[in-house]
C-alpha cells in the first residue's frame, strides 16, 4: 500500500456546535459544551488554545485531532465533515493530514533520531529512499541535521522535541496540533520550539493549533481561543 502525503498548505477549519460528555456510572460530565469557531486557511493561522485547567483544551485539541470521538457537533475540515467517515479513513486522514506534538515527547529510545522521524512515512507504504530522504530534510529544516543518528538518550529535551516535530512533519501535514509542546522544557528550549512553530506557520503555510497553559506563549501566535468550563469565553488577538 502506498499513500500521499497532505499538501502542507493548511487548511480551513469550522467547527460547530462541538459537544463532548464523558458518562461515568450514573455521572454526566460535560468536557465541551457547544464549542464554534473557525480557522481560516490563507493566510495560514497560529492558534493557542487557552484557559485554565479542566477547561477543556487537551479534549477540545483531542476531538478536532481525531483522536477522541465528540457526543454531537461538526469537524469540517476543507469543506469535508470528519465525523462521519469510518474509523479506518479517519486513521488514514490523521496519517496524511494532521501531524501531533505532545508534552512528553513519545519517541522510541532505541530507534534513532532519524528512524524515529520516518515512521509515520513508512507507515503510509512510501518508499525506503522516498522516505529517508524525507527524514534527513525534516531533521535540517528543524535544526538537527548533525544529530540524525543520536539515540534520544543522547540529546537534550529541546533536541528530543525537535525531532518529535519533525516526526509531525515527515508527511508534510496541513494541520499540526500540539499539546502543551513546551511544557518540559527550559525557557530557552521552549522559546527555540516556539520560534520554530512561527516559522512553520509563516514560510509554509502551516496551520497551527496549540494548547498551553503559559501567558507568553501568546506573543507567538496569531489568535487565542479561551475556554472556560468547556464553553468559548472569548476570542483574542
Amino acid at each position: 500500500m502506498t499513500g500521499n502525503a497532505g499538501t502542507g498548505g493548511g487548511a480551513f477549519v469550522m467547527v460547530r456546535d462541538l459537544c463532548r460528555i464523558y458518562v461515568m456510572g450514573e455521572v454526566r460530565v460535560k468536557a465541551l459544551s457547544n464549542v464554534s469557531f473557525d480557522i481560516s486557511k490563507k493566510p495560514a493561522e497560529f492558534v493557542a488554545i487557552m484557559g485554565k485547567s479542566g477547561s477543556g483544551k487537551s479534549t477540545l485539541l483531542h476531538q478536532l485531532g481525531l483522536l477522541d470521538t465528540p457526543t454531537s457537533g461538526e469537524v469540517i475540515i476543507d469543506g469535508k465533515n470528519l465525523l462521519v467517515l469510518s474509523e479506518s479513513r479517519k486513521a488514514r486522514f490523521r496519517l496524511e493530514r494532521f501531524g501531533y506534538v505532545f508534552q512528553e515527547y513519545a519517541l522510541l529510545p532505541e530507534l534513532t533520531a532519524l528512524e524515529n522521524v520516518y515512521l509515520p512515512a513508512m507507515a503510509l507504504g512510501r518508499k525506503k529512499e522516498e522516505y529517508i530522504r524525507a527524514a534527513r530534510e525534516v531533521l535540517e529544516q528543524v535544526g538537527l541535521g548533525e544529530r540524525l543518528h543520536h539515540r534520544p538518550r543522547e540529546m537534550s529535551g529541546g533536541e528530543q522535541q525537535r525531532v518529535a516535530i519533525a516526526r509531525a512533519l515527515i508527511n508534510k501535514p496541513d494541520i499540526l496540533f500540539a499539546d502543551e509542546p513546551a511544557a518540559n522544557l527550559d525557557s530557552a528550549s521552549s522559546g527555540q520550539v516556539l520560534e520554530l512553530f512561527r516559522k512553520l506557520n509563516r514560510e509554509m503555510g502551516l496551520t497551527i493549533l496549540m494548547v498551553t497553559h503559559e501567558p507568553e506563549d501568546r506573543n507567538y501566535v496569531d489568535r487565542v481561543i479561551w475556554l472556560k468550563d468547556g464553553e468559548i469565553a472569548e476570542h483574542g488577538t
